[in-house]
């Protein structure tokens, strides 16, 4: 695959503070690569430079081999983590206002079927829920027919079904030929999507490279998981090492079955025993911390 996007040593500052410190990644055309980080990192800023809103104080990113300029704004497509939307209009009179942004649009029609906005279509867009707004802000994303789509957050909100419905228009967009650039919080998201990921942290990249090969690169365990009263605090941080969250115990292990004959041999319920592989949350808690960031 040919690189579509190609961010090199990238600085962006804000008075004292390095939002982004030296940043460089290429994106392969056709692809979906997640950028990845706790608040604070970076992440938005990065994309605000890449998407052609800010401007960085040192470094380049080339669109097709060329500086960000007024082809790369006819082929980008964005849906931004926050958008409001303007009020008093119907979703059909908004589609139409953005499709004559652009001299070559995609049909209105076909991306209200596409995207099942036609029980709406007539409805005041303050009336929305979460996921019609969301699935409306993805056919304006699209409206130009892009060759590179940024997703800022596109699910935050949602419910479980709204989430992965949209999961599977973003995977029919990229068969389709167009690179997706994503961010997320959500790192089941993050591992279904995306090709590639990068983490960043104070400002910098800190891993980067395809979901499954970042985990065989720092994990050689798996994880038994008891619910939280089955294995008591003292004994679960004693005699197993067990980190406790969202009401489970989490035991790392290289050797499960010496790891389940230590559990019974304190008498241990078993019933409720999970064993998992380590996955992009573990990845990203390790790289980046557990404690709560401002």
């Amino acid at each position: 695959m040919s690189i579509i996007l190609q961010v090199s040593n990238l600085v962006k500052k804000f008075g004292a503070l390095t939002a982004v410190n030296d940043v460089s990644f290429d994106i392969q055309q056709g692809s979906c690569f997640g950028l990845l980080g706790p608040n604070g990192a970076g992440k938005t800023t990065t994309i605000e430079l890449m998407e052609g809103i800010k401007t960085p104080d040192d470094g380049t990113i080339l669109y097709q081999g060329e500086p960000l300029d007024r082809r790369f704004r006819n082929e980008a497509g964005i849906m931004f983590q926050n958008t409001a939307l303007q009020e008093f209009v119907t979703v059909r009179e908004t589609l139409v206002q953005f499709s004559r942004f652009y001299a070559h649009s995609a049909d209105v029609d076909k991306l209200v079927e596409r995207y099942a906005l036609g029980e709406f279509l007539n409805r005041d867009t303050r009336k929305l829920s979460g996921g019609q707004k969301q699935r409306l802000l993805l056919a304006i994303a699209l409206i130009n027919r892009p060759k590179i789509l940024f997703l800022d957050e596109p699910t935050t909100g949602l419910d479980p079904q709204s989430r992965r419905n949209l999961w599977e228009q973003v995977r029919e967009v990229k068969a389709e030929g167009a690179t997706v650039l994503l961010t997320t919080h959500y790192m089941e998201e993050a591992y279904e999507l995306c090709d590639e990921i990068a983490i960043m942290d104070h400002g910098r990249i800190i891993a980067h490279d395809a979901p499954d090969t970042l985990l065989a690169q720092h994990f050689n365990d798996v994880v038994v998981q008891l619910d939280e009263n089955d294995l008591p605090a003292e004994l679960g941080a004693a005699e197993f090492m067990a980190t406790y969250r969202q009401g489970s115990a989490h035991i790392l292990s290289n050797d499960v079955n010496k790891t389940v004959e230590h559990l019974l041999s304190f008498d241990i319920p078993l019933n409720r025993l999970r064993i998992r592989a380590r996955d992009l949350e573990d990845l990203f808690l390790e790289l980046t911390g557990k404690e709560l960031r401002p």
